[in-house]
């Protein structure tokens, strides 16, 4: 057993390389090799990509397999609260004391040498996962794909590749298509691809890859689409096959889509046997903290009072910032107010502007403890000019009290712009 806890150890992992973002896959291999290939020694494997749903695409497939009695390991980035929660082993969160002896274990095997903490956790996770018997793997790249620490999978049972946006441009790329092309470096040879809603320049990179690589590609609005949509759920067609899908309990307008990619990767993962009412389960069960996740109870939920509604979105590129409008645009209850936190690696001018129009009035907050956040003065600059009525508050505890104390009646208040201050969110909650 590890004599340092996980914290520690992560804290010393994070020093081994001077830069957070670092693509390649040469140092992942090194260490992988000195650890004896987990790699290799998976259960089989389904490759999530993608710059927004791709998180929502591996909560519903996950709760379908659960349903269907599936052993599942799980493995997201990043994470909310504690860092146990990206490496889910066999249905449930890694403990402790098996992530402390983990990272000791790959800190002795890479001898000091430069690897980022990316690349040191998610090697990490696979010795743990392959320590661990399961039936599946459900894997989310962490930055892009091409040269991700998770694409070192040669051979995936499955690869999924959800809606792109731009998104990380100074590592990706400038544009849809460069971005899309780096995202497309997850489809092998031969596997099978499921592709969720695109945009079209993104679209065609992904299916012009698949095709150079004889990869069969199922295209959301092709080879599958959601016909229909009302207050009870959605009809799914995948092929020639028509379902009836209950409201997946995750929430926003765009989630039929994104349960519809999930459905549709399940359907065809060879080997694996799911009917309909699995499916449907996994749309009522799943988990997926902090995407439009509503806060019903809690000490901030307290803060604001019985009558008025607390939402919780971690979305910050302009795609989510689109997705929290047409949500908005459902909203005709209550007034809207937002408290927005942002880095400053994001768009925040790109965010806020499709949210700009359905908000009442803003308050703009920096996140705690992170050296790249937007002070709250410029994120209020950039409500400004979008001609939102903000005012700035030292953090969001504070935000939601001069919201509260300025508010009448009941009204509706959405935390939103980063992962991380929705992490702080939820801390401050529980």
């Amino acid at each position: 057993m590890s004599e340092a806890s996980s914290d520690v150890l992560l804290e010393r992992l994070m020093q081994l390389h001077p830069k957070l973002i670092d693509l390649s896959l040469e140092r992942m291999m090194r260490l992988l090799k000195a650890l004896d290939n987990p790699h290799l020694k998976l259960p089989p494997v389904v490759h999530v990509a993608g710059t927004n749903g791709k998180g929502s695409a591996i909560a519903y497939m996950r709760a379908a397999l659960l349903a269907a009695g599936y052993r599942v390991h799980v493995y997201t980035s990043p994470h909310l609260v504690r860092f146990h929660e990206r490496v889910e082993i066999d249905g449930k969160i890694i403990a402790e004391d098996d992530l402390a002896d983990l990272l000791d274990d790959c800190e002795r095997a890479n001898g000091g040498e430069p690897i980022t903490f990316f690349e040191v956790t998610t090697a990490a996770a696979f010795l743990g996962f392959s320590r661990t018997p399961a039936d599946i793997l459900l894997m989310e790249t962490g930055l892009g794909g091409r040269l991700d620490a998770t694409n070192v999978i040669d051979r995936p049972l499955l690869s999924v590749i959800t809606l792109i946006s731009l998104d990380h441009q100074q590592f990706l790329g400038e544009t849809l298509a460069e971005i899309a092309g780096e995202k497309a470096g997850i489809i092998k040879p031969g596997v099978p691809v499921v592709i969720g809603p695109q945009e079209p320049a993104g679209r065609d990179v992904l299916l012009v890859r698949a095709e150079e690589l004889g990869a069969p590609a199922l295209m959301f609005g092709r080879d599958f689409a959601v016909d229909a949509v009302s207050a009870e759920g959605f009809s799914l067609s995948v092929g020639s096959d028509r379902m009836e899908m209950p409201d997946p309990v995750l929430a926003g307008p765009h989630q039929p889509s994104n349960a519809a990619t999930a459905i549709t990767a399940l359907r065809h993962l060879a080997g694996f046997e799911l009917d309909e009412e699995h499916l449907r389960q996994g749309l009522r069960t799943a988990r997926w903290p902090a995407r439009m996740q509503q806060l019903h109870h809690g000490a901030l939920k307290d803060k604001v009072g019985p009558d008025v509604e607390l939402w919780l979105d971690g979305g910050h590129n302009p795609a989510a910032g689109q997705v929290l409008a047409d949500m908005a645009g459902t909203w005709n209850d209550r007034p809207l107010d937002i408290v927005v936190g942002m880095m400053n690696t994001k768009d925040p001018a790109g965010f806020i502007a499709p949210l700009a129009p359905f908000v009442r009035r803003a308050v703009a907050v920096g996140i705690p403890g992170e050296k790249n956040t937007l002070s709250a003065g410029e994120t209020r600059a950039v409500l400004d000019q979008a001609g939102v009525e903000t005012v700035a508050a030292g953090d969001f505890d504070e935000a939601l009290g001069l919201l509260r104390a300025s508010g009448k009646g009941s009204s509706r208040i959405l935390i939103c712009g980063s992962l991380y201050l929705a992490g702080r969110v939820l801390a401050a909650n529980d």
